[in-house]
């Protein structure tokens, strides 16, 4: 039976060193016995260029990934708002192979839409103008211009930034937008939907236009570890490691 495994929103960083064993031992684990492996954003805390491969931890991040593709399961990544400037460089050193979102594919017969989810949060206006300016070429060739140092260096004031902002927006604001989602799902058939990003671990079902569709939200790997496993039977959360 051909299986897909999907994951997102990792946050992988040094400083939880626990973390990124969980998923190389996912990697050596449920991940080699399928078909393909998506991956749709946020594997890392942050990502400050295809030059920060030198950095001990985001080298073995990537050797774990390429041991899996070598061995034959498919590595698809898609960018999410941490590590949207990896590129291809990471991609060579990893054997991931980078897709442009939405991604619209064929998973075990069902026509399946994959994304990070952010652009689907389309109430957190400031989030989605700050998206559009750093998504722009004329700023992340300015960024990446910079001293590796520095980048690193801003992305930290950044990432504060971003959390202070969290702690004064509505939970609302900060998860999807249902118009949004059935503007997505009726520009591209009325697709199963997965996506990551808001780290709400759930399934929903939305009817759009007659049309019933399940839309599969990813959780984070802050605490313990999950992953959606789809196959001809549907799809199913799987918690990682599973319990005893």
């Amino acid at each position: 039976m051909s299986a897909a495994l999907v994951v997102s929103d990792l946050h992988l960083c040094p400083t939880r060193p626990a973390v990124a064993q969980l998923f190389t031992d996912f990697l050596a684990g449920p991940a080699a016995a399928a078909d393909a492996v998506y991956i749709l954003g946020d594997l890392f805390e942050y990502w400050a260029g295809d030059d920060d491969l030198d950095a001990p931890f985001n080298a073995a991040i990537a050797a774990a990934l390429k041991r899996l593709a070598e061995r034959g399961t498919k590595l698809y990544f898609i960018r999410g708002n941490r590590d949207f400037l990896i590129g291809p460089d990471f991609a060579r050193a990893s054997g991931v192979i980078l897709l442009e979102e939405p991604h619209r594919t064929d998973i075990a017969g069902t026509p399946t839409l994959l994304l990070h989810g952010d652009t689907l949060c389309t109430d957190d206006l400031a989030y989605q103008r700050f998206r559009e300016k750093v998504r722009g070429r004329s700023w992340r060739d300015d960024f990446l211009a910079q001293p590796l140092s520095e980048r690193r260096a801003q992305i930290e004031v950044l990432r504060k930034t971003s959390e202070a902002e969290k702690q004064i927006k509505s939970a609302g604001i900060m998860d999807v937008n249902d118009a949004a989602v059935a503007d997505l799902l009726r520009a591209n058939g009325y697709p199963r939907l997965i996506h990551g990003h808001t780290h709400r671990l759930a399934r929903h079902e939305h009817v759009v236009d007659g049309h019933r569709c399940e839309r599969w939200v990813l959780g984070d790997w802050y605490e313990d570890g999950s992953y959606l496993a789809c196959d001809e039977q549907g799809c199913r959360t799987l918690v990682w490691p599973p319990a005893a």
